[in-house]
């Protein structure tokens, strides 16, 4: 009788946390992380590598990481975004020159099958002849940290599906960041991307928007790339060697849409 009432336990809580995926899912959220006491995992005790006790530049390291989350929270976050509605800055008007251009950092990133890939999909400059192709000249990539900005990538990826459907050397991924240890756990990870597992087929166009995952921790990834406030979405439009020729913020605006296909077109020029 009492392993029976305790299985009946186990059974409530998982109806419940099936539930709880469930929403998620219906929502198109993968973690609303935007909720003050879930952006608190941004700034959580973290165990510290006991190997790295006697490394003093890894101490440093860590505490200068621990100032830095400490300092920036949800509600400076909250606050900015009140001011400028996730408009951080106006997209670039032209195209990054190459030399001045700098590379987009890797990221590993999860397909809802479970397939796993590291972005961005880059050429190092040696590859010549029919390989060459399986490099994309032209790659956007639309990030997204909180559910409060998928609505401001998808103003970025719908029209630029639209405009480059047929183009064969263009990629568009839409790039959702995980960082709750709990749904990082690998038996939620995979029950989450069983749940969110839907076709990325938008018919027969060259151009497919591929919906991405990212599950860990993101903070070096953002420190790179001069990422702030994760209540806003960003772009950034890549060239062949994965480096950053065009970048834009929040919600896009007509005037902001002509400069990303326009850099977009330019880019498919370069040799």
């Amino acid at each position: 009788m009492l392993r029976l009432n305790r299985l009946i336990k186990h059974a409530k809580s998982w109806s419940r946390a099936s539930t709880f995926l469930s929403s998620l899912q219906q929502t198109q959220i993968v973690f609303d992380s935007s909720f003050p006491c879930q952006h608190f995992s941004q700034t959580q005790i973290r165990f510290f590598d006991i190997y790295q006790i006697g490394n003093k530049a890894a101490i440093e390291k860590e505490r200068a990481r621990l100032a830095d989350e400490l300092n920036r929270g949800y509600f400076a976050d909250l606050s900015e975004f009140k001011k400028h509605g996730g408009k951080i800055a106006v997209a670039n008007k032209i195209i990054i020159p190459a030399a001045a251009a700098v590379k987009f950092p890797d990221v590993e990133v999860n397909y809802s099958n479970g397939t796993s890939l590291k972005l961005p999909i880059r050429s190092d400059g040696n590859v010549v002849g029919a390989d060459a192709t399986a490099f994309p000249n032209a790659t956007l990539m639309c990030l997204s940290f909180r559910a409060s900005s998928q609505a401001m990538t998808n103003s970025w990826s719908v029209p630029f599906l639209e405009a480059f459907r047929d183009a064969k050397d263009v990629q568009l991924y839409e790039v959702s960041f995980i960082d709750s240890w709990f749904l990082c756990l690998s038996p939620i990870k995979k029950i989450l991307l069983r749940m969110l597992r839907k076709s990325n087929s938008d018919g027969n166009d060259s151009l497919q928007k591929q919906i991405v995952y990212s599950f860990g921790d993101h903070y070096y990834f953002r420190k790179d790339l001069r990422i702030l406030n994760l209540l806003t979405g960003y772009i950034f439009l890549l060239d062949k060697f994965g480096r950053i020729r065009w970048h834009g913020f929040g919600s896009a605006t007509e005037e902001e849409l002509s400069s990303l296909v326009s850099c977009t077109s330019l880019l498919l020029e370069e040799k």
